[in-house]
């Protein structure tokens, strides 16, 4: 295994520093950095390898990752402790992704993923204590308690999916209501390197190019579907040629930057009307595939610790002060969001039916025999 420090040093003096314009107190209100180029599928030219980052932008990105780290490993502690029960998949180490992500595109566009979603759910703008408390079964969850870790929604964001690589024909279908209601949106559609190998991505790749829907197709590679390598599960490790007449583009997950950038290029490039591509983001999770794996680590992957990338870029620039509030901030935040979540009372039974369809009138559902019934309400 490659030296954690060393690799680390390496990889944090490859993000080298340009130019950075000066205000007062001579402290860098702006920069700008080198990052790493995409390999291109199918594109004559891909994303900027600079990139402008603003000290409001930087402390906002750490921030957002700091908060969804210490999120998760908090679900870890109270899963371990019996406290959050079932379906669990943590999403520590793949932060860059989903925050650089959502910075590129607009609060209306549309993102579906997976079942490893608490990061995505958080960056859409739920509160971290409701998603504690959804991971808790209480009343307060963003899902008042029925969906658990699998299936988070909010406003433009739709889960949360159990069933390995289905959220992928969906997000085509969300992809074509905004083409058919004339909207300039795009629709983001997530999956791993183990569901790209489900013969529905590849039906969907085909009606999407088809019928040019406005939709990123991104796999999170994370080099393990479940614990299996990619090597080992898939004759092809290039998941961005995948869509082969699709353009693709193959992104440094572990880097903010190089995704916020990276998918700027591909929004404009569907907003355009140019169809579908696909992204595909090299990343690593710090946990196994879910809490019911072994407490052991796949050790022959480096561990980035790309919270400390913006910490590096930022000093280099000449200003590295607010990192210190924000990991207060955000450990007083989890840590209340913790409280609540372990003292939110549960939903009532006679919730039990409530939410199945939107906007419906109310309607009875049977119970957990036929002689039970409940009031279904939206």
């Amino acid at each position: 295994m490659v030296d954690n420090e060393e690799g680390l040093r390496k990889f944090l003096l490859a993000s080298r520093v340009m130019v950075a314009s000066r205000n007062y107190a001579d402290f860098a209100n702006e920069a700008t950095f080198e990052i790493k180029k995409c390999d291109l599928h199918r594109l004559e030219e891909g994303p900027s390898t600079t990139a402008v980052m603003t000290r409001e932008e930087g402390l906002h990105y750490y921030k957002t990752m700091q908060t969804i780290r210490r999120m998760e490993l908090k679900s870890d502690q109270l899963y371990k402790q019996k406290i959050i029960r079932g379906f669990c998949h943590l999403y520590d180490g793949q932060e860059a992704c989903c925050v650089g992500l959502e910075v590129a595109i607009k609060p209306t566009d549309h993102v579906i993923t997976a079942y490893r979603a608490h990061g995505f759910t958080y960056a859409r703008g739920v509160p971290v204590r409701e998603i504690l408390a959804e991971l808790t079964g209480r009343k307060g969850g963003c899902v008042k308690g029925k969906g658990g870790s699998m299936h988070m929604y909010t406003k433009n964001f739709y889960g949360g999916n159990g069933i390995v690589g289905a959220q992928v024909p969906l997000g085509a279908g969300i992809a074509l209501a905004c083409k058919y209601f004339g909207k300039n949106e795009v629709c983001l559609t997530l999956y791993g390197d183990g569901a790209a190998n489900q013969g529905q991505i590849f039906e969907t790749y085909n009606m999407a190019a088809l019928w040019k829907l406005p939709c990123v197709f991104i796999c999170e590679n994370n080099r393990y579907g479940m614990g299996t390598s990619v090597e080992r599960a898939a004759a092809s490790t290039d998941y961005y040629k995948r869509g082969d007449f699709i353009p693709g583009l193959r992104v440094d997950g572990m880097d903010v930057l190089c995704v916020r950038e990276a998918a700027k290029f591909a929004t404009e490039h569907c907003r355009a009307g140019k169809g579908p591509i696909v992204m595909e983001l090299q990343t690593y999770r710090y946990h196994g595939h879910s809490m019911s794996d072994p407490g052991i680590r796949y050790c022959e992957i480096l561990y980035w610790h790309l919270l400390k990338i913006i910490k590096y870029r930022w000093s280099k620039s000449g200003n590295c002060h607010g990192f210190g509030e924000i990991d207060v901030a955000v450990r007083k935040e989890i840590e209340e969001a913790a409280q609540f979540a372990t003292t939110d009372p549960e939903p009532p039974l006679e919730e039990l039916g409530n939410h199945i369809y939107y906007n419906e009138p109310p309607f009875e559902v049977r119970g957990p025999n036929q002689w039970i019934k409940y009031k279904s309400v939206s």
